[in-house]
């Protein structure tokens, strides 16, 4: 199952329990620090895998059985990275962290005034937003939009097409008078 069809709610059962236990980890942690919920998450695991160990190893030895490790299938399987996915992986985050140092280095050294200028103003509003939530609080509500956003947009498409449209024109006319009363702020055409 891919991350489309969780957040779709294709599979009502598979997206509610990634849904719950990503927020209900999310939650633990604006009460316990990072380091103590990940102790009790390994704790949790561990304890189970331990109970299913000795458990197992009970049942075989009352019903005088041999079937081995319980978990044996799982020990077998490979899991190390191989040199072709590490380099696969290390280039993508190469490329990504170049193509951000570059847009960064455009919008602070101000090659398009207008770019730099709405860079500006969302640093500004960021501002307001830091002011108001924490960053797990945001995290939070962006794991909520996820889950919920793609389903609401898949039942009323041509409703919030019509408006986004609406709000786009308004503010491309907006943004076209501004750049019109400013000097060198036209931009080129692409």
């Amino acid at each position: 199952m891919c991350a489309i069809d969780l957040l779709y709610w294709r599979n009502v059962k598979q997206s509610g329990a990634v849904f719950s236990s990503v927020l209900l980890l999310l939650f633990s942690l604006t009460q316990f620090s990072v380091v103590s919920v990940g102790a009790y998450l390994a704790l949790a695991a561990l304890s189970a895998s331990i109970s299913f160990r000795i458990y197992k190893s009970v049942l075989q030895a009352v019903q005088k059985t041999d079937e081995g490790h319980p978990f044996k299938a799982y020990l077998e399987v490979e899991i190390a990275l191989s040199q072709d996915q590490i380099s696969k992986y290390a280039d993508k985050i190469l490329l990504y962290t170049n193509t951000c140092m570059k847009e960064l280095r455009r919008l602070f050294l101000v090659q398009d005034l207008i770019d730099s200028l709405k860079f500006a103003v969302l640093m500004w509003l960021l501002t307001y937003v830091g002011a108001l939530f924490n960053g797990l609080t945001l995290l939070i509500l962006a794991v909520v939009s996820m889950f919920s956003m793609p389903v609401v947009y898949e039942k009323h498409q041509a409703q919030i097409d019509q408006y986004v449209g609406l709000i786009r024109t308004h503010v491309n006319s907006v943004v076209g008078k501004i750049q019109a009363k400013i000097p060198g702020a036209k931009r080129k055409e692409e």
